[in-house]
């Protein structure tokens, strides 16, 4: 009994892997699911384009509060300044070009239509492997967020990023409910079931062994992938750590973190990234937190209006790319936002949930993964033994000291305090993550 109990725990714990259906109506009972994969083109036309201007000209405005900033979220007066650029300046013809200069496919999987951009480096030095990387978004964001990351990764010599010894081919799917991914007809899609989907997806592309990257959302799905099949995942690169376990252990981390925090583990940083604890682990996330209890209780109604109205749309997700960036942006007029990231930039993300209808069912994948009872969901007792990368960016929603990441991520390789940046990483800091990424893969591929 002894032997048995000592086995038992030296084997590793894996999420089970199960089967889906995500069609509309019931699963058919004969006939193999079509495997091929589809060239893919993003397009517009007149009538999309006319029926978007009608609508940002037709919009009604509540006049903002003197000196609100954006403490009540999304100033009226500047949202009417980017509305103006939309409307008169911002060119989505344009823009779909420039989505489409990468690859893009599509394929069924579990019933529904997957999208994903497929990229491969242009030129590979002799005796140099290529590794295969997914790179997986999160909410309110896209595939686009890694186009400014792409050419870091699969050009990195031409980059003058570490003389091109790591080179990547990256695979950016769109989840499903988000931009150009079917939604599930079905309900109960959650992270797991999109783990399996594109686990199935880099076998249907011929990997056997792939490196995984993600944030927000991306960080729980790639997660979820090393968890149920560790043996084809090389490594998991994450910027947002998802903790759910909090016991005495970790209160007693917190009460004597802030007094005597090496007695606990934690480093300095992790004092001035994680102190006044009730502060920026509490108040601030609760300020932040307002649009998940909505999206994880009632995601169609908040959504109604969301789907029918451009402006609307744009304010819910741009003021997410304001204080997610920088919180210290709730105090400017205009929320930080052109600081960051260019009109062009902001407006082509808000515009592929426009032209997709697909805010709803974005919204959605809240309710699927956070109506349970955390604790009880299948992930919540399996650790992650891959060897795993963090990227802890400074002006992130919260911090992770190594520490604690260790309850879940057992084979931390590396664990990168970044010098700047937030949530949105690959968007907002591309060159930072892109080194990160290709250190931690070095390690790895070192061991």
């Amino acid at each position: 009994m002894l032997v048995y109990w000592m086995r038992s725990r030296q084997k590793i714990k894996t999420i089970e892997i199960g089967d889906g259906w995500w069609g509309s109506g019931e699963r058919p009972l004969k006939g193999k699911e079509d495997e091929s994969i589809r060239p893919f083109k993003i397009e517009t036309s007149d009538k999309e384009i006319e029926d978007l201007h009608r609508r940002l000209e037709q919009a009604r405005y509540a006049p903002h509060l003197e000196g609100a900033a954006f403490h009540y979220g999304f100033n009226s007066s500047y949202l009417q300044k980017v509305v103006a650029y939309w409307r008169n300046q911002f060119d989505w013809r344009k823009q779909v070009e420039v989505l489409n200069k990468y690859a893009h496919f599509q394929t069924t999987i579990e019933g529904i239509n997957i999208h994903f951009i497929h990229v491969k480096p242009s030129y590979v030095p002799h005796g140099r492997a290529v590794q295969p990387l997914l790179m997986v978004h999160g909410w309110p964001g896209s595939f686009y967020e890694f186009y400014k990351i792409i050419p870091l990764l699969t050009e990195p010599a031409r980059h003058n990023l570490n003389e091109g010894d790591v080179v990547f081919e990256v695979i950016c799917p769109s989840i499903p409910g988000y931009g150009f991914s079917e939604a599930p007809h079905q309900k109960g899609f959650d992270s797991i079931a999109t783990a399996r989907i594109f686990h199935k997806l880099m076998n249907r592309l011929g990997f056997k062994e792939y490196y995984l990257q993600g944030g927000d959302w991306g960080s729980r799905i790639t997660t979820n992938m090393a968890q149920m099949l560790p043996q084809s995942v090389k490594g998991l690169h994450l910027n947002l750590i998802f903790i759910s376990r909090q016991g005495l252990r970790r209160m007693i981390s917190v009460m004597l973190g802030a007094y005597v925090p090496w007695l606990v583990g934690l480093t300095r940083e992790d004092v001035q990234r994680t102190y006044p604890f009730i502060q920026k682990n509490i108040y601030e996330l609760l300020r932040e937190s307002g649009y998940l209890h909505i999206q994880a209780t009632k995601p169609d109604t908040a959504g109604c209006g969301l789907n029918d109205s451009p402006v609307g749309l744009a304010a819910y997700i741009l003021e997410k790319f304001s204080t997610w960036t920088d919180k210290s942006f709730l105090h400017k007029d205009d929320g930080g936002l052109e600081s960051k990231y260019s009109l062009d930039e902001l407006l082509t993300n808000v515009m592929i949930y426009w032209v997709t209808s697909s805010i709803v069912s974005s919204m959605r994948f809240y309710k699927e993964n956070i109506s349970k009872d955390p604790g009880l969901t299948a992930d919540a007792r399996v650790g992650v033994y891959v060897p795993t990368g963090i990227a802890a960016f400074p002006q992130e929603l919260v911090h992770t000291p190594r520490v604690w990441a260790k309850d879940i991520f057992k084979n931390i390789i590396t664990y990168s305090y970044m010098p700047r940046g937030g949530h949105f990483a690959a968007f907002e800091e591309p060159k930072l993550l892109a080194q990160d990424i290709m250190h931690f893969v070095r390690k790895v591929e070192q061991l």
